[in-house]
């Protein structure tokens, strides 16, 4: 599969890249022209394009889309609407136009009901706000919500669906190669569901 990533060039980002590569798709980086493409390995494709004003034809070729981008925790709630909420439910208008095969979301747990109290609070509501752009739009879809996340590669031993506790933390490793899995296994096609990894421990 072609697969263009939002979010290329970040933390999990990477991870996806290298996933995807591994698994046999073509990936293909959504980047800004300012973007730091140095890290990523031979075989990954680059498209130009900018969350907060992205081109019509920005799916245009594609089989699959993988959203893994974020405004930043260093960042205020204009940019979070316009990355997070706005930029996200573009990127899905864009794959519809395109008739991709799935579009993956990389969400968050806990935005169904976010604490009113918490600093994640306007970033929850943004997140949400695209994942039910996502489910009305009917593209198929998987939405994944990790929980903390570590820079560990994992041991991809996690637990995942609509019972896991949701407790617990997710190495990077294992959310990049359960996103990738998301593409093609069917069993998640169309579903929503919360994920950790087994025996993974919070990080400093």
């Amino acid at each position: 599969m072609k697969v263009l990533v939002s979010g290329a060039t970040g933390h999990t980002g990477k991870r996806i890249v290298s996933e995807l590569l591994d698994a046999g798709h073509t990936p293909v980086a959504l980047v800004r022209e300012s973007s730091d493409t140095s890290d990523l390995p031979d075989g990954c494709q680059t498209r130009l394009g900018d969350l907060t004003d992205l081109p019509e034809d920005a799916c245009s070729g594609m089989d699959a889309v993988m959203f893994a981008a974020g405004s930043g925790s260093g960042t205020g709630a204009d940019m979070t609407d316009k990355v997070d909420r706005d930029g996200a439910k573009a990127l899905i208008d864009r794959a519809k136009a395109a008739d991709v095969d799935r579009f993956v979301m990389l969400s968050a747990r806990g935005v169904d009901d976010p604490d009113p109290d918490s600093d994640l609070y306007h970033y929850a509501k943004a997140k949400k706000a695209a994942d039910e752009h996502l489910v009305a739009s009917g593209v198929p879809y998987a939405i994944v919500r990790p929980g903390p996340l570590t820079h560990g590669d994992g041991a991809r031993d996690v637990r995942l669906g609509n019972n896991v506790e949701g407790k617990g933390t997710t190495a990077r490793g294992d959310l990049a190669a359960v996103m990738v899995r998301a593409l093609t296994d069917d069993t998640l096609a169309n579903q929503t569901f919360v994920m950790e990894s087994v025996g993974e421990t919070a990080e400093a």
